[in-house]
């Protein structure tokens, strides 16, 4: 599903060229659920963002599915983006003026459908987190694993199949944590394939591969 060769980004400021990926290979088929770790400047969340499509590689082969995205237009990355990869963040990334359904609605904002149909979809993505009940509650009304809930439910509303997930339990107490990682285990039991990246490693066994990275590079890749 997810194939990277040779993947370098660089960052320029003038003449100071600034590596953050030196190289990467790395192939995660579909279904995997795969934690990434490593040190702050590493390279993990650079390399989130370049299988997400928010960033492009300097060099290098990404394919998604077989097709190639290295130089892909920003209309098909964004388009991507919305059909096939969805993001979960740290901090939630919730508009506060507005309920846990209305959150979860923004990505479907873009597509043509019903009110009925948007409104069926919402709710059957706020019960596949296990929180249909508060979706009439505004953010501030939350906790934050309700918030991290109403995230992902956001996330899965359009049928994405690659959840792409930065700390996501980096604000929430460990007994919290522990719960947000049973939903991301459950949506890859039905079938989501998942990439997270973390710094506990209590959070990345509960994946079953982890990959760890230095200065931009791979340094280990193994099941667990």
């Amino acid at each position: 599903m997810i194939e990277l060769k040779g993947i370098v980004r660089e960052y320029r400021n003038g003449d100071v060229v600034t590596p953050a990926l030196t190289g990467i290979d790395l192939c995660i088929g579909k279904g995997e659920f795969a934690a990434v770790m490593g040190a702050s400047g590493s390279g993990k969340t650079t390399l989130l963002h370049i299988i997400g499509c928010m960033d492009a590689p300097t060099s290098g082969i990404y394919r998604l599915d077989g097709e190639h995205l290295e130089r892909a237009s920003e209309k098909r990355l964004s388009a991507i983006r919305g059909q096939k990869i969805s993001f979960v963040f740290q901090h939630f990334a919730l508009l506060e003026d507005c309920t846990a359904a209305e959150n979860v609605a923004l990505p479907l904002l873009r597509q043509r459908m019903s009110g009925a149909e948007r409104r069926a979809k919402v709710l059957a993505a706020l019960e596949q987190v296990g929180i249909a009940g508060l979706a009439r509650r505004k953010p501030s009304q939350l906790s934050g694993g309700q918030k991290q809930r109403t995230a992902i439910a956001r996330a899965i509303v359009c049928g994405a199949d690659i959840l792409l997930a930065d700390e996501p339990t980096g604000a929430l107490d460990s007994r919290t944590g522990a719960e947000i990682m049973g939903v991301f285990q459950e949506l890859n039991r039905m079938g989501k394939t998942i990439v997270i990246i973390t710094h506990d490693r209590q959070v990345a066994s509960c994946a079953n591969r982890l990959i760890e990275m230095q200065d931009g590079r791979i340094i280990h890749d193994e099941a667990i």
